[in-house]
């Protein structure tokens, strides 16, 4: 292993699409129109059911450029097998894989790929009778260019709500730059050849990050939605334990999993560790990022906004800010949300805002008092009737209720700004499942 793979870590701030729409219509006179003919009722059941086949997001990670200290050098990725593991939120029997090179300066060429499902987490083994390799137009390979995501063929793949995938790709050679997740927080398997298919990677380098994996979708039949948590390193799970699976989105999809009412929606997680509502952080600000990581995905319906306190909290690290300065700060933020807003809405995605949690004795940003009050004036606003469809009072979930401004010390991961894994599991019972419901008319098509 090279001497920068044994550096690969996550950072203290572990990091944290479009669509096109075409019309046509043909001149001429009208074709003539069939004789109406009466369908029985399984019939029309049967219609009604093809009409509404869709696909929906079941998992997603939002990508950025790694830091130098979890890059993979391009030797480590150079006639190599990578194998990583997702996890799942609702279940299908067709599914769908996303790629990315949205950040490399060349082509990446997927030389092969398949899935199955891990018999382990820790060392990457697959059931072999379960693996399937993935086409891309027909083809085993596929080149995506620069900036770019690609979808693999469609194919069977009989996959259960809350499972684990494991995605194995073969490269000949990486991009120049690279696309990735380091904030994975699930361990990815390394080994250099062509190994995909192969039930084990023995003395595989073994890392928590992903690389050019973006999406899993899965082919819904009936109503079904997805809701996107757009957030930082809260919300990208950072303090959970690798392969535990124990970040707030992940509490909040097993709720809606115990409920027959919302077994059909799934939530898609785009934390980025770091990530500012305003400018750029370790990746892409909120706003650089909404369209491809929000607007993009497949079926989304509900959008969970948990963002605001790097904003704060940078922008006093090593200063304070004059009345004026500090003046501005609010009102961008509050701004941002406003454009979060009127852009969700634009494409009828229902946006839920988060109040921004407890911080105060960060040991990283050390926040004064006048950046507490800020947090206060804002979480004002998200919870003023007007402005979010709904509020999730987060910071009410986790708060000290002895010192407001402080994590309560059951749910303090020890840095006094993210939450351990109990304080996720009360972030996600904060959300009332009454918020997401689902009609005939919900559609997820992309």
């Amino acid at each position: 292993m090279s001497p920068m793979l044994k550096r690969l870590a996550p950072t203290a701030f572990v990091w944290t699409a479009c669509i096109a729409l075409a019309s046509c219509s043909v001149s001429g006179p009208p074709p003539a129109q069939p004789t109406p003919v009466a369908q029985s009722a399984p019939s029309a059941r049967k219609a009604s059911s093809a009409r509404t086949t869709r696909w929906l997001g079941t998992w997603a990670s939002s990508q950025q450029i790694p830091e130098p200290d979890n890059a993979l050098p391009a030797s480590e990725l150079t006639n190599a097998t990578l194998r990583q593991i997702v996890h799942l939120t609702v279940g299908g029997k067709t599914l769908r894989i996303r790629f990315s090179n949205q950040f490399g300066n060349s082509s990446l060429r997927i030389a092969a790929a398949d899935i199955a499902r891990p018999v382990s987490l820790t060392s990457g083994t697959i059931d072999q009778s379960t693996v399937k390799p993935l086409t891309f137009n027909g083809r085993p390979g596929v080149t995506i260019p620069p900036g770019a995501s690609y979808y693999s063929d469609p194919l069977s793949f009989p996959a259960a709500p809350l499972s684990n995938l494991a995605v194995t790709i073969y490269l000949r050679k990486p991009p120049n730059g690279e696309t990735s997740h380091p904030g994975s927080r699930e361990t990815s398997f390394l080994l250099h050849g062509d190994h995909v298919g192969a039930t084990k990677l023995p003395h595989a380098t073994r890392f928590n990050h992903w690389f050019f994996l973006s999406g899993v979708d899965v082919r819904t039949h009936g109503p079904a939605a997805a809701i996107v948590a757009l957030g930082d390193s809260i919300t990208d799970g950072h303090a959970t334990p690798n392969n535990s699976n124990t970040r707030w989105p992940d509490d909040l999809a097993r709720r809606l999993q115990a409920d027959p009412a919302t077994r059909n929606i799934s939530v898609l997680n785009a934390g980025l560790g770091g990530n500012r509502l305003l400018r750029y952080g370790l990746g892409p600000d909120a706003l650089a990022r909404f369209d491809r990581d929000v607007l993009g995905q497949p079926g989304v319906r509900y959008l969970i906004v948990l963002e605001g306190v790097n904003d704060l909290g940078v922008a006093t690290m090593h200063r304070p800010l004059s009345a004026t300065q500090n003046a501005t700060l609010i009102h961008n933020i509050i701004g941002a949300y406003r454009q979060i807003i009127l852009q969700a809405h634009a494409h009828h995605i229902k946006v839920i805002g988060g109040t921004i949690t407890p911080f105060k004795g960060s040991n990283y940003y050390h926040p004064s008092a006048a950046t507490l009050q800020d947090r206060r004036e804002i979480n004002d606003w998200i919870r003023a009737p007007g402005h979010f469809d709904a509020v999730a009072h987060f910071a009410r979930a986790v708060r000290d209720p002895k010192h407001p401004q402080r994590l309560r010390p059951m749910f303090d991961s020890g840095d006094n700004l993210h939450p351990n894994p109990a304080g996720y599991a009360a972030l996600a019972r904060a959300i009332p499942l009454s918020l997401f419901k689902l009609s005939t008319a919900t559609s997820g098509a992309r």
